[in-house]
């Protein structure tokens, strides 16, 4: 991932620990189409009125035994 994106990133999850924007970009890099459907799913909780964060740690959790996969992956 190419250095304007994770930072672009990194200012979007501002807040979350590095582990976590870890995680993040190892999702990302592996699964670009799993990130986009996640990053739509936040997207309409937050359009419903559910913070950011909080909508992002609903929807991970959703999609846990997934993201679970990807990242025992990530060597």
């Amino acid at each position: 991932m190419n250095f304007f994106l994770k930072t672009l990133l990194k200012r979007q999850l501002k807040g979350l620990p590095d582990d976590q924007i870890e995680m993040f970009i190892t999702i990302i890099e592996k699964n670009p189409e799993m990130f986009k459907k996640i990053a739509e799913e936040i997207q309409v909780k937050v359009n419903l009125g559910m913070g950011q964060q909080d909508a992002a740690m609903k929807v991970m959790e959703s999609h846990r035994t997934e993201l679970e996969g990807i990242l025992k992956n990530r060597e």
